[in-house]
């Protein structure tokens, strides 16, 4: 039997089809096989939502019966305190849940969008600095590199097609956003 791994997003009608094929490659990465499920039910709508120790500890209680491990993945969206918001939800998590199961919580820098362009040749005038830098990748280069491939008509405006072939080229996405390591090592672990 496979190790069953639930993501949480903040929305999942688009997150999804980026964090199912990167988490997975993160998965295979650390040498375990894992059957990653991204949880639409119930839809949080927001990263303020998903923040909610209150929701996410309906999601908890709903899921912990079939899950070994659970992932939040939300936006940084530039707010520095993020990350401490993760760890007081990770603490309570931890002591809500069974020792045998997990809760890990991380911040996409600025945007999960990030990690699906770092799986692709950007074009040359682009900076990987100014990428990661931007508060909003989504709209100033993910938009853009979806319009130049012809896929912004497809589901999620391509993150599909476009997450895949990321997903593809894992290797790239791990040594372009030190937060996918960062997380991959504390699965591993």
């Amino acid at each position: 039997m496979s190790y069953r791994v639930l993501v949480i997003p903040e929305d999942f009608r688009k997150d999804q089809y980026v964090l199912e094929p990167i988490v997975t490659k993160m998965f295979e990465a650390i040498g375990r096989k894992a059957k990653v499920i991204v949880c639409r039910d119930p839809l949080l709508g927001g990263v303020d939502q998903a923040l909610r120790w209150e929701r996410l500890q309906e999601i908890l209680l709903r899921y912990q019966a079939m899950i070994e491990c659970f992932l939040l993945i939300v936006d940084r969206d530039g707010k520095a305190g993020r990350r401490d918001a993760l760890d007081r939800l990770e603490s309570l998590a931890s002591a809500a849940l069974p020792s045998r199961k997990r809760f890990l919580a991380e911040n996409a820098w600025q945007e999960i969008e990030v990690w699906l362009l770092a799986g692709h040749d950007l074009p040359s005038d682009w900076r990987w600095k100014d990428v990661r830098a931007h508060e909003n990748p989504k709209e100033a280069y993910y938009r853009s590199l979806a319009q130049a491939r012809g896929v912004l008509h497809e589901p999620a405006e391509g993150r599909g097609l476009l997450a895949r072939e990321a997903a593809s080229r894992y290797g790239r996405i791990r040594s372009l956003c030190p937060e996918v390591v960062d997380l991959e090592q504390r699965l591993g672990a």
